[in-house]
């Protein structure tokens, strides 16, 4: 009898040790701080003050547990808003995932004084700065007066209306046919090429360029013929 105990016993715990294997999980803490230091990292050169909220990741997930998590974003995507944000697992078994998070950005904006007309020259009495959420008003809100006066006025505006890029004639940060660096940065690298530009862009609009080996990318333009790419 003594051996046939043994061996149910035995095989008791071989059961339930393939129990707790199964039922094994990636620990949503981990994903959620891997998000959270993503854009941490990404925001660290805004202005004004930001905040960041990392949504929830399912406790009931049937991912199996990671070693080595690498958060990333989608291309073209920034860490402004509401965002999605990847999560890949690099070892030991490869699993990718996505997380809901916000990035709230309160700080000083432009706006308009007075009513202006479609080709004004905007002097330091046409503006005004404000404080507010930025990620509610538009992606190219300008934030610095330097960014604004002795531009003209692409369109009319009423008064109090935030100021953003588009409203302005800004010269073109690259011009199509110009050789410009790309700068290109992923998951804790950054490397810089020399390129062409496809495209003419102001700054902060989207432009692509063309690498030496032919490859074709899309980014954002920047003063100084610069255009940055983020890769997942």
């Amino acid at each position: 009898m003594k051996p046939a105990y043994t061996l149910t016993a035995l095989l008791l715990i071989a059961l339930t040790s393939f129990a707790g294997l199964c039922q094994a999980r990636q620990e949503p803490a981990a994903v959620r701080s891997e998000v959270s230091r993503l854009l941490r990292q990404q925001t660290i050169s805004l202005p004004g003050e930001v905040s960041i909220q990392v949504g929830e990741f399912a406790a009931d997930n049937a991912l199996p547990p990671c070693v080595q998590l690498e958060a990333f974003l989608p291309p073209g995507a920034r860490a402004w808003g509401r965002v999605s944000v990847g999560v890949r697992c690099l070892a030991p078994s490869p699993w990718s995932a996505w997380v809901p998070a916000e990035v709230r950005v309160k700080g000083l904006y432009l706006v308009t004084t007075g009513p202006l007309t479609a080709g004004q020259l905007i002097g330091p009495g046409d503006i005004r700065r404000e404080a507010g959420e930025l990620t509610a008003l538009a992606a190219d809100v300008l934030t610095d007066p330097t960014q604004a006066v002795g531009y003209a006025a692409r369109i009319g505006l009423a008064a109090g209306r935030p100021l953003a890029a588009s409203h302005l004639r800004l010269p073109p940060a690259v011009v199509q046919g110009q050789p410009v660096k790309v700068v290109t940065r992923g998951g804790g690298f950054q490397v810089t090429n020399d390129g062409t530009a496809l495209s003419t862009a102001g700054d902060g609009q989207a432009a692509q360029v063309r690498l030496g080996s032919g490859q074709v990318l899309r980014g954002t333009a920047r003063s100084g013929g610069v255009v940055e790419v983020t890769l997942p």
